[in-house]
């Protein structure tokens, strides 16, 4: 059985390495999917069974060996507003005080057909169009998150959202047993990577804590993590039209922002390993282990970028340290529940703090000088939306908006033209520049249809139309110059621009020349004519 493994998932070195670091993110995905749990106002386990079964499933399917996925904060705060109006509606139909989790269950299966159908048009692919000061304020924000999710620890109940603070003794013991973590994970690495540091630093402090009696709060005073094999859910929910009706905005949300989370993880693990993963066939893998989850009683999940950094930092490079991450969970549920409870919250705080410092893109600070300052802007803008709202998918959006305006705005202004008077007494405009919404009102500002002669042709080889806009702009160029008794033709034009054409027929009435064998020219008004002298012969895409 284990050659087979080895056959399976890479050589003896890297297995040993994927199973070691599978164990630490084990031990660290617990306190995060009970803590995820209790934001979402379910049960424990079923935050623990959907971050064994996602991170099982997505380590089998998905698209990027070496990614830890499970619960998520950045789902869990969705799935508040479900489970509290599930509730509700439970209660007016008379199915129960838990109506809530089962609603959660049904959106969570609807959430991961959405992705698969994602995956199965290919929109993974769209994950290019991220820029990358978008990416560097998508981490940062993310390493500021993490980094504020860990203050409940450093209070008297986590679970509580205004327990008092620690204090004194128990404050100090507190900080102490973190930095200890984070030394051990620091320095280790320098003297042997044979073993994960994350890993040594959490059994050091748990056999000190454990070995003189420390009084400090461990995982069982988060919640019990015992339980039994996650088994299908009875839905007593009506499966109908109104139930769907009820949870589909909740599901295509559930889906975006799981998407967006899980393929801006698999960018940043690209960068990590310098490797590729397949962010359809990643879409593909999230989707079913949300359906599998849904039917199986778990709160459903994406990528979980603090957990990756773990793996990777840890050696885990395989989809054996994801296979093995979610079979060490279901055993601490199943077997070693008394032993997972007694693990310091310490310990796993000063793991993350760790994955805080090593998520944080500190080149950004040191290039914000640097760069343009719409990019440092958008840095900080992704950034401060990420902390603030907790919603990754709605920085990533904001982010690439205001992206795409500042390109459209510089590209709006590199529309210029050239002039020329020909042999006939023609004038020839020679157009650069793309032409679309942004550029249309410079490019009407380049013409002077009462000053110019009878016929104009306008040269298209540098230019290029980009959307319904630059057509609109070339059909009333025209009519303003057939309103002074003048002639506008064409030439010149790009493949793109033909289609364009080509398709809006009727729609813009313009004379294109047929006098270059390089290109197709449009099925509209032709004329043919041998280049006169002065002429610029052009190329073709």
């Amino acid at each position: 059985m284990i050659d087979l493994i080895y056959r399976k998932f890479g050589n003896r070195l890297q297995a040993k390495d994927d199973l070691l670091s599978g164990l630490t993110v084990a031990l660290a995905l617990v306190p995060e999917a009970i803590a995820f749990a209790i934001i979402a106002g379910v049960p424990p386990l079923v935050g623990l069974y959907a971050a064994f079964l996602v991170c099982l499933i997505t380590a089998i399917a998905g698209g990027r060996p070496g990614m830890i996925s499970g619960a998520t904060g950045a789902l869990a705060v969705i799935m508040v507003g479900l489970v509290k109006i599930g509730n509700e509606k439970g209660q007016e139909l008379g199915l129960g005080e838990e109506a809530g989790l089962q609603y959660l269950f049904v959106a969570v299966i609807l959430m991961g057909i959405i992705q698969i159908t994602c995956g199965a048009f290919r929109l993974g692919r769209f994950v290019r169009l991220i820029p990358q000061p978008v990416m560097f304020g998508f981490v940062n924000g993310l390493a500021i998150v993490i980094f504020m999710a860990q203050f409940p620890m450093f209070t008297d109940a986590p679970t509580e959202s205004d327990a008092p603070w620690l204090q004194g003794g128990s404050l100090f013991l507190m900080l102490g047993l973190v930095f200890l973590t984070m030394a051990i994970s620091f320095f280790l690495p320098k003297f042997t990577t044979a073993v994960p540091a994350s890993l040594v630093g959490i059994i050091v402090v748990s056999l000190i804590v454990i070995g003189f009696g420390l009084n400090t709060l461990l995982v069982g005073d988060m919640s019990s993590v015992e339980g039994g094999f996650p088994m299908p859910v009875s839905f007593t929910i009506p499966l109908n039209l109104d139930t769907f009706i009820f949870i589909a905005p909740f599901s295509f949300i559930l889906a975006a922002v799981g998407l967006i989370e899980s393929l801006l993880t698999l960018t940043l693990i690209d960068e990590l390993t310098e490797t590729r993963g397949s962010s359809n066939r990643e879409c593909v893998g999230q989707g079913i282990a949300n359906i599998v989850t849904g039917f199986l009683g778990g709160m459903g999940g994406c990528a979980m970028i603090g957990q990756s950094i773990i793996n990777i930092r840890s050696g885990g490079r395989g989809r054996l340290s994801g296979i093995a991450a979610g079979l060490f969970l279901i055993c601490f549920i199943l077997f070693a529940s008394a032993l997972i409870e007694r693990i310091p919250l310490a310990a796993l705080t000063g793991v993350m703090f760790m994955v805080v410092i090593g998520t944080f893109e500190w080149s950004s600070i040191r290039i914000l000088k640097k760069i343009p300052k719409s990019d440092a802007f958008v840095i900080l803008l992704v950034s401060i939306v990420t902390v603030v709202t907790h919603n990754l998918a709605l920085a990533v959006i904001l982010g690439v908006i205001v992206s795409a305006l500042v390109f459209a705005w510089k590209s709006a202004h590199h529309v210029h033209r050239e002039t020329e008077i020909r042999e006939d007494g023609s004038k020839v405009y020679y157009i650069h520049g793309p032409l679309f919404f942004g550029s249309i009102q410079d490019f009407n500002n380049e013409f002077s249809p009462s000053e110019d002669p009878d016929v104009v042709v306008v040269d298209m080889m540098d230019s290029r139309v980009w959307d319904h806009s630059g057509l609109e702009a070339i059909q009333k160029l025209a009519a303003r110059y057939r309103a002074n008794g003048k002639t506008l033709k064409l030439q010149h034009i790009s493949r793109n621009c033909q289609q364009l054409l080509e398709t809006a027929g009727s729609m813009v009435d313009v004379i294109v020349l047929d006098d270059d064998p390089f290109y197709i020219v449009a099925n509209l008004k032709k004329e043919n004519r041998t280049p006169s002298a002065g002429a610029t012969d052009g190329v073709g895409d």
